[in-house]
């Protein structure tokens, strides 16, 4: 691109990683402005040649409307639920994400609420007697090792192959169940298994399935109604996969399951929300894929916003 040629303006809507927005400036103008500033943001819209946000910037008919010079959406993550990439596509937008940026975070949080979960701890800032010592001791018995139980991963994607990878390292027998069929050598030992016997079988069951509309609820009552008093259930998906008012009802009859659970709808968490105050129920803010490494590899989606802006083919277009 010659000096001469006014750059392209590309607007930010959500946080990127320092490095990431300053690469983009030197190739682009540049300017960061939150969708929920109104009026400041369709003003930049009118002329902005490309779109980069997270989470919670979503990307409609409505939006592209406003957005006439629009080139290129760059979603700074993976999934693209909030994206109409139909809509996009019909009006000649490209839509770039970033699909394996977060993986090794979400799995490693997957299992940090498991370990929590299933070996609760508590760590000593005092000298303890010797009756006390023995009591804490005593009441930290963990009923199970993870070695002991059977992991279930509904949706063995690009996440759930992992997760199901490093629950077999743990020594779990690991059973999934996918709407496509995956060949042996990508299983990493997970068992193929219908969904009944998924949800029978598992002690944990953890959601690795995409936000696609067909699975909205897909854990409701009736799947809940085969799952172990006991289990496990497990969701960095999506919060729109669980019907939270079932799970409310299964956890209040069975006090011995137990839900970890990162996403949710809607975000934030609002009063009356189904899970808040049960205590087998730990609700974390979407933070599965929130360390520092996976913010910075999704803040990278801007290779492919500046590549598209170029005239290029991108590396990582929407499906």
């Amino acid at each position: 691109m010659s000096q001469s040629t006014p750059k392209p303006l590309v607007v930010v809507a959500e946080h990127l990683d320092a490095a990431a927005f300053a690469w983009l400036g030197e190739r682009c103008e540049v300017v960061a402005c939150a969708a929920n500033e109104k009026e400041r943001f369709a003003g930049l819209l009118a002329r902005a040649s490309g779109l980069v946000g997270r989470t919670y910037t979503r990307v409609d008919a409505s939006l592209l409307a406003k957005a006439p010079k629009l080139r290129v959406v760059g979603r700074a993550g993976v999934g693209l639920d909030n994206i109409d990439v139909g809509a996009c596509r019909g009006r000649g937008v490209e839509v770039v994400h970033t699909p394996d940026a977060n993986t090794q975070a979400v799995v490693e949080y997957v299992f940090a609420m498991l370990h929590d979960a299933v070996r609760p701890r508590v760590f000593l800032d005092q000298p303890l007697a010797n009756a006390e010592w023995e009591r804490v001791r005593r009441e930290l018995i963990a009923p199970r090792q993870m070695s002991e139980m059977t992991m279930g991963v509904w949706g063995l994607g690009r996440i759930g192959k992992h997760v199901a990878r490093a629950a077999a390292g743990l020594g779990m027998d690991v059973l999934y169940n996918d709407l496509v069929e995956i060949e042996p050598e990508e299983r990493h030992g997970a068992t193929p298994v219908s969904r009944e016997e998924l949800l029978r079988t598992s002690d944990i069951l953890t959601l690795h399935v995409d936000p696609r509309e067909a699975n909205r609820g897909l854990l409701g009552a009736d799947a809940l109604a085969l799952c172990k008093p006991t289990v496990f259930l497990v969701n960095t998906s999506r919060g729109m996969v669980i019907d939270a008012g079932a799970l409310g009802a299964f956890l209040s009859a069975n006090p011995r399951a137990t839900a970890l659970i990162d996403v949710h709808e809607p975000e934030p968490i609002v009063a009356g929300y189904p899970l808040l105050g049960l205590a087998n129920a730990h609700l974390s803010p979407h933070i599965a894929a929130a360390t520092a490494t996976a913010h910075a590899n999704m803040s990278w989606v801007v290779r492919d916003v500046d590549r598209v802006l170029r005239g290029q083919p991108p590396v990582h277009a929407a499906p």
